[in-house]
């Protein structure tokens, strides 16, 4: 059995949540969860982060329709980071439309950044503020 029930909020109100891809592996995004979020992810089965610059909870697809429905949770040896294994609704995870939010690629003898993958979706005509 674990020492630890789950990760370890009581440091840290807010630690990194990774998104992979269930069946690939890829990783989709990064973003933060609170307790909160934490808990309706594990009740809901569909992932729920906290945003900061929101500064409340968001329920990824919420507005684009790509949600992440969750196959599994893992959390690091200390706590505090928590890693979801998702399957991805929409084909993308990113806002910029991408299907992951890792889609810049750095050249690390020259530094050139290109773009790797194709946009799944036009962010202009998703989110329209």
């Amino acid at each position: 059995m674990c020492e630890m029930a789950g990760p370890d909020f009581s440091r840290n109100e807010l630690v990194p949540a990774i998104a992979q891809d269930a069946v690939t592996g890829d990783v989709l995004m990064m973003a933060w969860m609170n307790r909160e979020a934490y808990e309706e992810t594990l009740r809901t089965g569909r992932v729920c982060y906290y945003s900061r610059s929101r500064r409340r909870l968001w329920r990824k697809g919420e507005e684009s329709g790509n949600v992440q429905e969750l196959q599994a949770v893992y959390f690091d040896c200390d706590g505090d980071t928590i890693l979801v294994r998702v399957h991805q609704k929409g084909g993308a995870a990113c806002h910029e439309g991408y299907r992951s939010c890792f889609f810049r690629k750095v050249d690390p003898n020259t530094r050139e950044v290109s773009t790797v993958g194709d946009r799944v979706f036009d962010p202009g005509t998703v989110y329209q503020r």
